[in-house]
């Protein structure tokens, strides 16, 4: 995230407290499963599922600034994108 976006997190996350912050990603998560949801039976467009996906990409860099695990969560992440790409190399193998 860049220092902007990570100021204004921090701002939203002091002005409306980790809690509600935490109950607003939950909500974002369930818009998002509902979009995709919506888009099989062809009433959701990729627009609205795009809208969706950046809600919740929003939420969670707040809540890698609530819990203070950037750090953590980048390297969970290289891990188990490793952790695919190997999965996926043995499976070319087969």
């Amino acid at each position: 995230m860049t220092e902007k976006e990570r100021a204004v997190f921090q701002k939203a996350l002091k002005t409306w407290g980790g809690e509600a912050q935490v109950l607003c990603l939950l909500e974002e998560m369930a818009e998002l499963q509902d979009a995709l949801c919506k888009h099989k039976r062809g009433r959701r467009t990729l627009e609205d599922i795009a809208e969706e996906i950046a809600d919740v990409e929003i939420m969670l860099d707040q809540m890698k600034l609530l819990f203070h695990i950037e750090k953590e969560a980048e390297a969970q992440r290289a891990r188990k994108i490793a952790r695919v790409e190997e999965r996926l190399n043995h499976s070319v193998k087969e």
